[in-house]
């Protein structure tokens, strides 16, 4: 069975809205959009390099999905020129109401994410690698779908935007592999571990 890995850059109080430039997803009046840039150093891009090095496919909500294929199409002659290949020939997932074709090429629609990803994992094919997508993220984490979490921490408290998580869900990570950058980046890799265990300090009269 393949794996559903998620990698995504989070703020220090879980907002992954716009990470990548200011006119990338204003929605609900966000005015922080590309505040990675200034943390984006050497280890943080090789630890993107380990991630998307590999054979996956890509599973994206519809508006990610459009914010890709506005820019990877015509980015095979720019500085990100490898990963743009990597992106442009690899198959799509996509998470969408529309019944609208979709234009980037070997992009499939998807119409119920759970049940669709749930016998796409059943299949013969690479891991499927989740960009962004936070309404899909909750949809998959809520049914146990993803296997491999890799968060990219970044030093700045946001306040308000998009949450990876939500508010619904709730469970215990287990962390396998953990650096940090010279600019203070955070680069965990977690699988899930079930439930949360709690106990108490009060000690028993």
């Amino acid at each position: 069975m393949r794996k559903v890995i998620l990698g995504s850059f989070v703020s220090a109080d879980g907002v992954m809205q716009a990470p990548g430039g200011p006119s990338e997803d204003t929605v609900g009046g966000f005015q922080h959009g590309g505040w990675v840039f200034p943390y984006f150093d050497e280890t943080v891009g090789a630890a993107m390099d380990d991630i998307l090095t590999q054979e996956y496919e890509l599973l994206l909500g519809r508006k990610t999905y459009d914010i890709f294929a506005a820019h990877w199409p015509r980015a095979e002659d720019s500085p990100d020129a490898e990963t743009a290949k990597v992106f442009n020939r690899t198959r799509k997932w996509v998470v969408t109401s529309s019944r609208d074709p979709l234009a980037w090429n070997n992009s499939v629609a998807l119409h119920d994410p759970v049940a669709d990803v749930a016998r796409i994992k059943k299949e013969d094919g690479p891991n499927i690698l989740i960009q962004g997508s936070s309404t899909v993220v909750q949809a998959l984490v809520a049914h146990e779908l993803i296997d491999e979490i890799t968060l990219l921490i970044f030093p700045v408290v946001l306040g308000k935007g998009k949450r990876l998580f939500g508010d619904d869900f709730a469970g215990a990570l287990k962390l396998t592999k953990s650096q940090t950058s010279p600019s203070g980046v955070v680069i965990n890799t977690y699988v899930p571990a079930g439930k949360i265990q709690v106990g108490s300090f009060e000690l028993p009269e």
